[in-house]
């Protein structure tokens, strides 16, 4: 039976054995949406600063920026997560293999 770590366990754990960038994926996420959203209000405003004819440009041009941006953002954090499921499962299927013999 394995003791479940807090956060602060699995993040001084020298071992490895545990991730903990699942853990944090969603916050990195929030702040990559954040972090866009603020760049593209700072756009717009810095658009019409410029004028009427650069604010409206700012204001079609900066909300599409936005939009491929998150889906950027989206589509780096699940490869990301996928390669950490994978390598979790990788190490189940050998503890298994391991421990019953089965296999190679």
């Amino acid at each position: 039976m394995t003791q479940e770590k807090g956060f602060f366990g699995r993040l001084f754990d020298f071992s490895f054995s545990e991730f903990v960038a699942l853990k944090i994926v969603s916050l990195l996420y929030g702040l990559g949406i954040g972090i866009a959203g603020i760049i593209s209000i700072a756009v717009i405003i810095g658009g019409f600063s410029q004028g009427s004819t650069p604010g409206f440009i700012a204001l079609i041009v900066s909300p599409i920026v936005f939009l491929l941006y998150v889906i950027f953002i989206r589509i780096g954090l699940e490869a990301f997560v996928a390669s950490i499921r994978t390598a979790e499962n990788t190490g189940r299927i050998y503890e298994h293999i391991r421990r019953t013999g089965e296999g190679l």
